[in-house]
């Protein structure tokens, strides 16, 4: 099993929202929400990249922003994450079941460190971090690299993503893959299984994902 966190697992999404939008007032602008919406399941340096385009200041330190975003994020997320509806009960099934089990976040290791302590360290075989792969979501290596980690066909894995971004990189790599939009609309992708949350999913669900996709 190969969970998403932010959005997926997590209401975390809403936590980026405060700290991008206040990121972006301290710099004398506003956040679009086009262009936050553009950020959602990207990596780090997408979003910066994003955010400095949206307020016309191409020059504005990377590093900085990066270190003040990540330092207010830790401080929200140090007060607890609230889990998204059914998340939290399958992954006790999930793991109840002794599957091998895979976080893949864009989110960067320091920040998912603190998000562990409310997810749980103990319900992961492998966490796979946005600024610990070659290439971030969309592109296909983390669920290639969870995979790897865990010693599992990428085929015999179900992904769980809630991002277009997300979404674009789990079916990318092969895997079978089950959509749960959070905070974007996601439209009907061929071969992949949408619902609108996680509540009522279960092992057997699961299963029918995996062998309606791969046989």
């Amino acid at each position: 099993m190969l969970f998403d966190m932010d959005g997926t697992l997590v209401d975390s999404e809403k936590v980026w929202d405060v700290a991008l939008y206040e990121l972006a007032a301290r710099a004398g602008g506003t956040l679009s929400p086009a262009a936050r919406h553009a950020m959602v399941g990207s990596s780090m340096a997408t979003s910066m990249r994003i955010l400095r385009e949206d307020l016309g200041q191409p020059d504005r330190d990377e590093a900085a922003d990066v270190e003040w975003i990540e330092s207010r994020v830790e401080e929200l997320f140090a007060q607890g994450l609230v889990w998204r509806p059914g998340a939290l009960e399958l992954l006790h099934a999930v793991r109840a079941a002794g599957l091998p089990t895979a976080l893949v976040t864009s989110t960067g290791r320091r920040l998912v460190e603190i998000a562990l302590n409310t997810l749980g360290r103990e319900n992961f075989d492998a966490v796979v971090c946005g600024d610990e792969v070659s290439a971030p979501k969309p592109d296909p290596t983390p669920y290639l690299t969870a995979a790897d980690l865990l010693g599992v066909k990428i085929a015999e894995c179900v992904a769980i993503e809630d991002s277009p971004t997300g979404l674009a990189s789990a079916v990318a790599s092969g895997a079978a893959v089950l959509a749960v939009p959070a905070e974007l609309e996601l439209p009907p992708t061929d071969g992949v299984h949408l619902r609108d949350s996680l509540e009522g999913v279960d092992l057997a669900f699961l299963g029918s994902v995996l062998t309606s996709i791969h046989g």
